[in-house]
């Protein structure tokens, strides 16, 4: 069997070329993309990060694939329409960050909360020992509401209690045995609970149901005041709607792990060299204004990276590949 493992290097590879030990692996730092791809056409499986969009073109770089194992729990960057048409099977890693990526949504909250970049920035860069200009407020007795009640969306709930806030959930079909047990309320639709809540947190995968879920006819509905966190995917929140809202004052402060066109930032310069198309400019001068604002927290899509989630990731693909080629099937199957 003969595997592209793409997007790795350092640790990460070592640590996977070992777990792959027999199979006949090749690694690459870069994405699976147009520019790499004259030489790797033979492979039976490829492993990828969210960084490599596979599109119906690149697929067809790879007449003998039977099998992709995306390194991530989203699988967006995947034309999964094509790889029904071709019969190529796809497995993702559903539950690696569950505590990780909630951790985050805390950190970027607190960060907010607690003025907690204004006043380093101010102590390091101004050399001003004050506190003068950044209160900021409690966690405790505030409402979250939490929409998507996943592994993530369930860890957000368990460290909000433990901050003693009143949680607040939005499902598509509601668990209801887990807010008995975790001790939430469920409401009935997405506006209530954005009119209820001080902070909204999303988790939730990105899909063609849930593009801009986050929009200039509901982000007003939010409470004057509120926080927006988002690190779920970026196009669930529509860019212009949360500009707008943020400047205005109608919000508080957000959050962001991750944009729209969030991979023409990492590099503008080729993005519009290349000339595409696809991407929106005007979003991506907005993720600048963001990035600038005072009371946006920015983080680089890094919510996932730790050491111990890293692992899981790698142990959950290495058993993906293999048991589809020892056992003739596939674990963590996303279609």
């Amino acid at each position: 069997m003969k595997i592209g493992v793409f997007e790795i290097k350092g640790w990460e590879r070592d640590y996977l070329e070992r777990a792959l030990a027999g199979q006949e692996a090749e690694f690459f730092e870069t994405e699976a993309g147009e520019e790499n791809l004259a030489e790797n056409k033979d492979y039976e499986a490829i492993s990828v990060f969210v960084g490599s969009l596979l599109t119906k073109e690149i697929l067809d770089k790879f007449s003998n694939l039977k099998m992709i194992a995306t390194r991530s729990t989203g699988f967006d960057h995947i034309d999964l329409n094509y790889c029904k048409e071709r019969g190529i099977q796809v497995a993702n890693v559903p539950t690696y960050g569950e505590n990780t990526v909630a951790e985050h949504v805390f950190a970027l909250l607190l960060t907010l909360s607690h003025r907690i970049y204004e006043a380093y920035d101010r102590l390091r860069e101004k050399g001003v020992y004050s506190y003068e200009g950044l209160e900021g407020f409690d966690l405790k007795g505030k409402t979250i509401g939490v929409v998507g009640t996943g592994n993530i969306g369930k860890h957000t709930i368990k460290i909000a209690k433990g901050f003693e806030m009143k949680v607040i959930a939005y499902n598509k079909n509601p668990k209801l045995e887990l807010a008995s047990e975790l001790g939430f309320e469920y409401k009935n639709s997405l506006d209530e609970l954005l009119a209820e809540s001080d902070v909204v947190s999303l988790h939730v995968p990105y899909a063609p149901e849930t593009h801009h879920l986050i929009n200039k006819d509901n982000i007003l509905k939010m409470k004057k005041g509120a926080i927006l966190i988002n690190t779920a995917r970026g196009g669930v929140v529509e860019t212009d709607a949360l500009v707008k809202a943020l400047r205005s004052g109608h919000l508080g402060g957000a959050g962001l792990d991750v944009f729209e066109e969030e991979g023409a930032i990492k590099d503008e310069m080729g993005y519009l060299l290349k000339g595409e198309e696809k991407t929106d400019l005007k979003v991506l001068l907005e993720n600048h204004i963001l990035i600038d604002m005072n009371n946006v927290i920015v983080t680089p899509h890094s919510a996932f990276n730790t050491r111990e989630a890293k692992e899981r990731i790698l142990n959950t693909t290495a058993k993906n590949i293999k048991t589809f080629f020892d056992l003739g099937k596939t674990e963590n199957l996303v279609f």
